[in-house]
């Protein structure tokens, strides 16, 4: 019985974190939002992150809203021989500063003050296992220590560990390829 009573109280606080809510930013404000950022730092579970993470450089993203307010993101990230883009949608889920993607993408943005940084959670459920990435995004490639502290600190928060984070380094490989 000493044995299974460990066991059962960790199931029950994976189910727990599991249904717990991700905060949103209180009275989120999309206009402010828009424009260019800096990815600065990444945590993720995602396997095919993992794999990469030690390579990985600074990308650049650009955020927009359409008329109905749904989010346009537009990425580049650099890779050894190109910049890679990618461009995702998210519609608007009601909530302000909660999107979702067709892709079965739900992105939340946690915490932001618009001018400096702005902290977005990710859940991707496709495939067997669901991923979950937390990004910091910066308007300028610098970052402060205290922003990165603040970033590490919620990291267990959304079940995950430092040993998945990457702080990118700087990058104007890409800056061309973003216009």
């Amino acid at each position: 019985m000493t044995a299974v009573l460990p066991s059962l109280v960790l199931a029950l606080l994976c189910l727990l974190w599991a249904g717990a809510e991700v905060p949103v930013q209180p009275g989120f404000n999309a206009e402010k939002s828009a424009g260019t950022w800096h990815v600065a730092a990444v945590v993720s579970n995602c396997s095919v992150f993992l794999k990469m993470k030690d390579g990985m450089k600074s990308s650049i993203v650009t955020i927009s809203f359409t008329p109905e307010g749904d989010l346009a993101m537009k990425l580049v990230w650099p890779l050894l021989d190109r910049c890679q883009k990618f461009e995702l949608l998210f519609q608007q889920s009601g909530q302000a500063g909660h999107y979702m993607a067709q892709e079965k993408r739900d992105l939340r943005v946690m915490e932001t003050d618009y001018s400096h940084y702005a902290i977005v959670h990710e859940l991707h459920q496709s495939g067997q296992e669901p991923s979950t990435a937390l990004q910091l995004l910066t308007r300028e490639q610098d970052t402060s220590p205290q922003l990165l502290q603040k970033f590490k600190e919620l990291i267990p928060t959304v079940g995950l560990t430092k040993d998945m984070l990457a702080i990118l380094p700087k990058s104007d490989q890409c800056t061309k390829a973003i216009s």
